[in-house]
């Protein structure tokens, strides 16, 4: 079991490892969801709001290799990495003071 200091931590961190996108909040709920709620709930709600924004800019960085559309996937990208980094430090800072996180616009995917 997590303290309730290592709670706090590792749910603060699920939600400013946006910033690299789902891969943190993945590696947080797969490996500490069990050892502590906090962690459980605000891991699941990051990985739920950053897996499909990462997927998205990946495609978008994807299309960017296409000489005719390169310019708007590239800055599609860009746009969408930075409010999912934006939000993220939020969802952070809101835990960081122990208080739960819901993002605005979120698909509740991993259930």
């Amino acid at each position: 079991m997590l303290s309730r200091e290592e709670d706090s931590r590792w749910a603060m961190i699920s939600h400013f490892g946006a910033v690299a996108g789902c891969i943190p909040s993945l590696i947080i709920y797969l490996l500490l969801r069990e050892r502590g709620p906090f962690t459980a709930q605000e891991s699941k709600e990051a990985l739920n709001f950053t897996l499909p924004l990462t997927i998205i800019v990946l495609i978008c960085y994807g299309l960017a290799f296409i000489p005719a559309i390169a310019a708007v996937a590239g800055i599609s990208g860009v746009i969408v990495w930075a409010y999912m980094a934006i939000s993220g430090l939020i969802g952070g800072s809101e835990c960081n003071k122990g208080r739960p996180y819901r993002y605005p616009l979120n698909l509740r995917l991993v259930r």
